[in-house]
């Protein structure tokens, strides 16, 4: 039985100690996840299980022959070649062997008594070779590429066409087809979708080598495997049984930890009080020394709780005025090569408040659409017309990765932290936590996960009211996802995310917009919008699948080949009229008059409001010169205008508040 043994490996960084005598056994036939807080060193014992980072102490006992892959979280990137020759390139073991076979047989044709010892190993060869499936590597790379996602049609592009998801993808296609008897995989299913995840847990499920995986998917994890090893303060930890298992032991543990954690605490409280009162007391010195040497041996045993513990509060800022419509698009076009769109024709309108997920499967346009929204794609046909104030605030799934250079992480957020932010960056970082020397680590030795939280952080710098979000959940571990969760879940304005976690979208949103990508090489692709929550989008999908419903027509939940209305109906809320009267038809004509006239006021009220509030700004900062506040006069004078600029705003705020409310 293949295997690879870890016997007790150390590895520090600095002064910090990432593993600390960890010892672990890889086995044909394991199922296990790898788990821990981000930054705790995940990746890096899955580096050096694979052979890539040597620790500072430790044994790595591996089994002769046997073959060990790993794929790490990102930067793998394919160039030169077709997929289909890419893909082939994973079975370089099975080329290999047939090279040694041919050989073996040149070398038996030339002693024609037949070495015993030349026999063996051609027997032993051709074994090895039928094993590792050499005869089918056709069939089989179709299937796994088909498996995670690749049209046919995809197979003699050229690699270098996919995007960054999908040569990770394309990394784990290779990983799996190369049959190993030992998988390392680190977050395997970042890049993937529900389909594509799907067809990896039965993959894994069926897989007869042994795997140690990382993710943050609590139902794939709990599919997949039947033991956990945490990794925590160094030190790592054998729990059998499925995740949940695991949560529900751990919390228990958690629970005893952290009433001794809390008792510890308040000891060390008490002790450096009494420390600091009579330390230079003369009366009592001898005493505080004697409190210091307890302090210190407490210190020397110093209980620690997983970070996950230390709960990271935050909350979105206030989310400033905007108008009832946010975005509207109108007949959004959008095509790579001419030939099809990926985006055609859409209509649609995102109103105030609305949490709206983007589904389909990848290559669908979910990124291309989100980025088009953010301004950072203009090359489209149609238009994205943005609601009176709406401010934006974008992540990328690449916004974790250009984090880079030397930067500390406390000097890259202040760099961009209004003035006023700047003596609360600690108390920020802090919640997210980048707490006491981790705010001077420089940004190239970060995490994946803290490179994510960072991120995210830097979208509370600024106000903003419309969140654009492609995949933040990526490379969060599990309680971080939660947090994240509840402030989206709190934020007083609008959100467009793309998400693969379905639990995440499944509390948030609150409509969706699914987006399939062209079948054929000259078709486009097409869209349906479903009111109501992700349960209900899949109630829904179900329902079609199981021919109870008729699937929906294009960009409306209903049946198919029902009349669409125009956008300016959508925002109306009007529908189209049919063969009725003229009076009927003029009644609909006028609302939708007056419809147009309350959202031009709407804009023109947001307007109003925003260059008050930027007179306002002005006025106070002229009360903050020297020349203004020394003297009484103007002083009075200005917070006269002041005064006066406030009950403007007021009044505009009634006025938008009345129209918004007949807007309804």
């Amino acid at each position: 039985m293949a295997f690879v043994q870890f016997s007790r490996v150390s590895l520090a960084f600095g002064d910090r100690d990432i593993l600390k005598d960890v010892s672990v056994n890889l086995a044909a036939g394991t199922k296990a996840a790898l788990t821990g807080t981000n930054g705790s060193g995940k990746s890096t014992l899955l580096k050096i299980m694979a052979g890539t980072l040597v620790p500072d102490s430790g044994e790595r006992s591996v089994q002769k022959d046997a073959r060990i892959v790993y794929l790490p979280q990102s930067g793998i990137v394919h160039s030169g070649c077709t997929l289909r020759e890419e893909a082939d390139r994973a079975f370089s073991y099975g080329y290999s062997l047939e090279q040694e076979l041919e050989s073996l047989g040149d070398e038996l044709a030339k002693n024609p008594a037949h070495p015993a010892p030349l026999l063996e190993r051609h027997h032993e060869v051709s074994v090895k070779l039928e094993e590792s499936g050499w005869y089918r590597r056709t069939a089989f790379a179709e299937q796994v590429l088909t498996g995670l996602g690749f049209s046919k049609t995809d197979f003699d592009r050229p690699v270098e066409e996919f995007s960054g998801g999908w040569q990770m993808r394309i990394a784990l296609a290779k990983a799996l087809m190369q049959g190993p008897d030992i998988l390392l995989l680190d977050e395997p299913t970042n890049y993937l979708d529900l389909e594509a995840r799907n067809w990896l847990e039965q993959f894994l499920l069926n897989f007869t080598g042994g795997f140690l995986l990382v993710s943050h998917d609590r139902y794939f994890l709990d599919v997949t495997v039947n033991e956990v090893y945490e990794l925590f303060n160094g030190n790592l930890h054998r729990y059998p049984g499925n995740y949940t298992h695991y949560e529900q032991v751990r919390r228990t543990e958690m629970e005893t930890l952290i009433t001794r954690y809390n008792q510890q605490q308040e000891e060390i409280r008490k002790l450096e009080d009494f420390i600091r009162r009579f330390i230079y007391k003369p009366t009592k010195a001898a005493q505080a020394q004697e409190r210091q040497k307890m302090l210190d041996k407490i210190l020397a045993q110093k209980i620690e709780i997983p970070e996950s513990l230390k709960k990271i509060h935050f909350s979105f800022p206030p989310a400033p005025h905007s108008g009832r419509l946010v975005l509207t698009l109108e007949q959004l076009t959008k095509s790579y090569d001419g030939l099809r769109n990926v985006i055609n024709h859409l209509d649609l309108v995102v109103e105030n408040g609305e949490r709206l997920v983007v589904a389909g499967r990848n290559g669908s346009g979910k990124t291309t659409l989100l980025r088009m929204l953010a301004g950072k794609d203009t090359g489209f046909t149609g238009t994205i017309k943005t609601g009176a104030g709406v401010a934006t605030g974008y992540f990328s799934q690449d916004s974790a990765e250009k984090i880079t250079g030397t930067k500390t992480v406390l000097g890259y957020i202040e760099e961009d932290a209004p003035l006023d932010l700047i003596p609360r960056i600690r108390d920020m970082l802090g919640a997210f936590l980048f707490r006491g020397d981790d705010v001077f680590k420089q940004l190239d030795v970060l995490s994946g996960g803290e490179k994510s939280r960072l991120a995210l952080l830097k979208l509370l710098l600024r106000p903003v009211n419309l969140l654009i979000l492609d995949e933040p959940t990526n490379h969060l571990d599990l309680h971080s996802k939660d947090v994240l969760l509840d402030a989206l879940k709190d934020f007083g304005g609008t959100v467009i995310f793309v998400s693969h976690d379905r639990g995440f979208i499944e509390d948030l949103a609150t409509k969706v917009l699914e987006l399939t990508p062209p079948e054929q090489p000259q078709g486009n692709g097409t869209y349906r919008i479903f009111p109501g929550s992700y349960t209900y989008y899949l109630e829904r999908l179900e329902a079609e699948k199981n021919g109870q419903i008729p699937p929906a027509g294009g960009g409306k939940p209903e049946a198919a080949g029902t009349k669409q209305p125009t956008t300016e109906e959508k925002a109306a809320g009007t529908k189209i009229p049919a063969a009725s009267g003229t009076a009927k038809y003029e009644e609909q004509k006028r609302l939708k008059n007056e419809r147009r006239r309350l959202e031009r006021e709407e804009d023109r009220l947001m307007e109003a409001i925003a260059a008050a509030e930027t007179e306002k700004a002005a006025l106070e900062a002229k009360l903050s010169e020297p020349a203004v506040y020394s003297d009484p006069v103007q002083s009075r004078k200005v917070q006269q205008e002041i005064e006066a600029v406030e009950n403007r705003i007021e009044q505009l705020n009634t006025e938008w508040e009345a129209v918004s409310l007949q807007l309804g």
